[in-house]
């Protein structure tokens, strides 16, 4: 144990070991090549792949530099590391209000996602990223315990424009909270009345608020109080799959919405 935390200490004590290593990884290198390839100095580069032969990670055949297979897979485990870390340190400020424990797909798959957080500047970002995300879309689909106004006031203009199809699975609450105000539920009417939606309603709290807007998957985070803390969205296969399963399951399991039930 102590031998590989050596290694580890080794690498991450020198970006410059790293990126030699993950170069050579993927070809052979003159030191010319390399040197420009690195931009390093031609003593730290000298020093640094002094020291990856000394662990043969590195071979030298004379004229270009190469990784072993051994320094394949230590560039590899690293530069996955490194990657993983890297992603972590995005997601460790939202994922207090993440329900983890209800997402059935590798964390990991959330690596490469994009990160939304409130700032003085613009403290509506998530909720303009997801209308950014709806206004570009063909097919929309929610299972959430929430529904704000400008979601919906976008996806009923598109809807009824015909160039939106959406079906959204809300808790009852969410489409409560709408039907009771008096702005609110003429456009929730026309939009349940729209050829190209339909909404149904799932009798338990849904504990997400997740839009699947073609191929990429938003989830909006709020904390216990409701407060808007961030959001995130992937268009990673995994997650994908895993949100259009999820929103199946709450569709078969809940009761259509009709205009009917919207009336005072």
């Amino acid at each position: 144990m102590d031998s590989a935390l050596d290694e580890i200490e080794f690498l991450a004590l020198s970006a410059n070991r790293v990126e030699t290593l993950r170069v050579l990884s993927h070809d052979a290198y003159t030191r010319r090549e390399l040197q420009a390839e690195i931009d390093a100095s031609q003593p730290t580069l000298s020093r640094v792949l002094n020291d990856l032969q000394t662990r043969r990670w590195v071979s030298y055949d004379g004229d270009t530099y190469t990784a072993t297979a051994t320094g394949e897979l230590v560039a590899e485990a690293f530069t996955n590391l490194w990657d993983t870390l890297d992603a972590e340190a995005d997601l460790r400020e939202i994922i207090e209000w993440l329900p983890t424990e209800e997402m059935a797909f590798d964390f990991r798959c959330l690596t490469d996602a994009t990160i939304t957080t409130p700032s003085q500047m613009r403290p509506n970002a998530p909720v303009q990223r997801i209308l950014s995300l709806l206004s570009g879309s063909e097919r929309v689909s929610i299972f959430s315990y929430a529904f704000n106004e400008q979601s919906l006031d976008i996806i009923r203009e598109h809807v009824i424009d015909g160039d939106q199809h959406f079906t959204g699975v809300f808790s009852p609450t969410a489409v409560d909270a709408i039907a009771q105000d008096s702005m609110l539920r003429q456009p929730l009417q026309e939009l349940v009345a729209a050829d190209g939606a339909e909404i149904r309603l799932h009798e338990d709290r849904i504990p997400y608020a997740v839009t699947i807007a073609d191929d990429v998957v938003h989830f909006m985070l709020r904390d216990e109080a409701g407060v808007l803390q961030g959001a995130i969205d992937t268009d990673n296969e995994a997650v994908v799959s895993w949100a259009r399963e999820k929103h199946a399951q709450y569709w078969q399991n809940a009761a259509p919405l009709s205009s009917a039930d919207l009336l005072e």
